[in-house]
C-alpha cells in the first residue's frame, strides 16, 4: 500500500486528488468559430462587388469550443502543367482554357476529359465568373452541374476563407430536391476539387444523422450540398451556420416547387447573407411564372441563360409510342427486354406502388431489377444505383422524383410504362438516355388510362410521335419460372 501511494505521489495523482485545473476539457468542434488575425483584411466576394447591406443575425445558441483546423491537403500538381491539357480552338465551341481558371481546377477538368464547354457551361460561366447572379433553364444532362461547380470553386480559390469561422459554416451552399441528385452533385464536386484542398460535404435524409455530424465536426466545410429538410435539421440544432455563404445554388427549382419544398427553402435563405452580399444561381427545367417570381425575390440583376429542352429530347433520342391495353403492358415490357437482351434499361411509372410491382415481377421472372422511389432507404438506393451503373443490374424502375437525380452513362433505353401527367417530365425521363451527344431510344406505352397525356407531350416537342401497335411476338405470355 505504501508503494502504491508513493507511485501516485510521483505521478502527481495522490489518492483522492481531483484533476488539475490545467487539464484540458474535451471539446466538440462542430460550431465554434476559429479566431484568426482579426486585423487582416478579407478580400471582396467577387470581381463585381455588391453594395453591403449587412444585417446582424443572432447565432444559434448551441456553440461548441473549437478544434484545430484540419484542411484537406491539396494534391501536388508540380508534375502536371497546363501545357499537358492541349485543346485546339474550334469554331462555335468554347474551351475551358478560354476562362481564367486555376491550374488545380484545370487539372481536374483534364482528368474528367472535358475539352470543350457545353452550351449551358459556356453561357453561364461568362456571367458567373465575373460575380453576376444567373438563372439557367436547362435539362439534366446538359452539363449545368459542372457550370455552377466551376464557378463556385473559382470563387472559393480566389477569395481566402474568412478570418473568423465556425467548423460548420459553409462558404458555398447547393440545395437540390432529391437525395440522388445531392449525392451526384457532391460526387461531381469531389472530382473537380480533388487538387484544391476544398472540402465537400453532403447532407441528405434517410442516412445516419450522427455519421453526417461527425463528418461535419472533423473539418471545415467549404461546399455543402443538401436536401432542404436535412439542412434545416442541422441548422436548427445549431450545427450548421449559413451566415458566411458566398455562393448559393438552387438546383431544379421547378421540382422543389412541385414537391412543396419552397417554405423550407425560404427558411434556409433567411439564414444566409442578404442577396446583395452573396452570389445566387438558380436552375430550372422550366421558367414558369412561379419559378420566375422566386428568382426575382432571391437574385440581383440575374443573367438569364436558356437551353431549349426540345433540342435535348429530339436530336439524340429515337422516340416510339406503342398503343397497348393496360393488361398487356407488363408482357410488352418483359418481351422487349428479354427478346432484345437489353442490359441497361430505365423504366418509369407514375406511382410508387406501380414501381414496386414492376420490380417484383421482373425479378420473379428472371430479369435483374431494382426499384428507386421515396420508400427505399437511402443506403439501399445508393447500392442499387451503383449496381445499375456497373451493369450488374439490368433494369431500374423509378418514379419521376427519384429518377430526376440519376446520372448514369450508357443507358440504352428508357421505357415509359405509364405516360407522365406533366409533359416536362417526359423530357426529363427520356433525357436519361442519349446523353452527351450519344444516341438512345425511348419507348412509351400509351394505354386507355394515360393516352390523354400524349397531345401535351407532342405540343412541347413541337412534333408528332407516331403511335404503333406492338407486334404479336412482343405480346406473348411471360413464361413461368420453376
Amino acid at each position: 500500500m505504501t508503494v502504491l501511494k508513493a507511485l501516485k505521489k510521483i505521478f502527481g495523482k495522490a489518492e483522492g486528488e481531483q484533476s488539475s485545473p490545467l487539464t484540458p476539457t474535451p471539446v466538440t468542434p462542430s460550431a465554434q468559430r476559429v479566431q484568426h488575425d482579426a486585423t487582416a483584411e478579407t478580400p471582396s466576394r467577387s470581381a463585381a462587388p455588391r453594395e453591403s447591406k449587412s444585417v446582424e443575425r443572432p447565432l444559434p445558441s448551441k456553440e461548441k469550443p473549437a478544434k484545430p483546423r484540419r484542411e484537406r491537403a491539396a494534391k501536388p500538381i508540380d508534375t502536371w502543367k497546363l501545357e499537358d491539357f492541349s485543346v485546339a480552338p474550334a469554331e462555335g465551341k468554347t474551351r475551358f482554357h478560354d476562362f481564367k481558371l486555376s491550374p488545380e481546377l484545370m487539372h481536374a477538368i483534364h482528368d474528367l476529359g472535358f475539352p470543350y464547354c457545353t452550351p449551358i457551361q459556356a453561357q453561364v460561366l461568362g456571367y458567373t465568373l465575373n460575380g453576376r447572379d444567373a438563372i439557367g433553364r436547362a435539362q439534366t444532362g446538359t452539363g449545368k452541374t459542372a457550370a455552377f461547380l466551376v464557378s463556385i470553386i473559382t470563387q472559393l480559390l480566389q477569395t481566402p476563407p474568412p478570418k473568423e469561422r465556425y467548423m460548420g459554416e459553409p462558404r458555398a451552399l447547393i440545395i437540390a430536391p432529391t437525395r440522388e441528385l445531392v449525392v451526384q452533385i457532391a460526387k461531381d464536386a469531389a472530382d473537380l476539387t480533388k487538387y484544391t484542398g476544398l472540402n465537400v460535404m453532403s447532407f441528405v435524409g434517410g442516412m445516419d444523422f450522427d455519421k453526417q455530424l461527425k463528418l461535419l465536426e472533423s473539418r471545415f466545410c467549404d461546399i455543402l450540398v443538401a436536401t432542404p429538410g436535412r439542412l434545416l435539421d442541422f441548422n436548427q440544432r445549431g450545427e450548421v451556420h449559413l451566415d458566411m455563404v458566398e455562393v448559393m445554388v438552387l438546383d431544379e427549382a421547378d421540382r422543389m416547387l412541385d414537391m412543396g419544398f419552397i417554405p423550407q427553402v425560404r427558411q434556409i435563405i433567411r439564414q444566409t447573407p442578404v442577396k446583395s452580399e452573396r452570389q445566387t444561381l438558380l436552375f430550372s427545367a422550366t421558367f414558369t411564372e412561379d419559378v420566375m417570381n422566386l428568382a426575382k425575390q432571391w437574385t440581383t440583376d440575374p443573367a438569364i441563360v436558356e437551353i431549349e429542352p426540345e433540342n435535348v429530347a429530339s436530336e439524340t433520342v429515337e422516340q416510339h409510342v406503342y398503343a397497348v391495353a393496360g393488361s398487356d403492358k407488363y408482357k410488352l415490357l418483359y418481351n422487349l427486354i428479354s427478346q432484345n437482351d437489353w442490359i441497361r434499361v430505365m423504366v418509369f411509372a407514375n406511382r410508387k406502388d406501380e414501381v414496386r410491382r414492376i420490380e417484383e415481377r421482373l425479378t420473379r421472372d428472371g430479369i435483374s431489377a431494382v426499384q428507386m422511389s421515396g420508400d427505399v432507404p437511402q443506403h439501399k438506393r445508393i447500392r442499387a444505383l451503383e449496381g445499375f451503373r456497373e451493369g450488374k443490374i439490368r433494369v431500374m424502375v423509378a418514379t419521376d422524383v427519384a429518377g430526376r437525380g440519376i446520372h448514369v452513362d450508357a443507358i440504352s433505353h428508357v421505357i415509359n410504362f405509364t405516360l407522365p401527367e406533366t409533359p416536362d417530365d417526359y423530357v426529363h425521363r427520356i433525357g436519361r438516355t442519349g446523353r452527351a451527344g450519344s444516341s438512345g431510344t425511348s419507348i412509351s406505352f400509351a394505354g386507355e388510362d394515360d393516352a390523354y397525356a400524349l397531345p401535351g407531350i407532342e405540343a412541347l416537342l413541337g412534333r408528332k410521335i407516331a403511335c404503333e401497335m406492338p407486334p404479336d411476338e412482343l405480346l406473348k405470355p411471360v413464361p413461368r419460372k420453376n
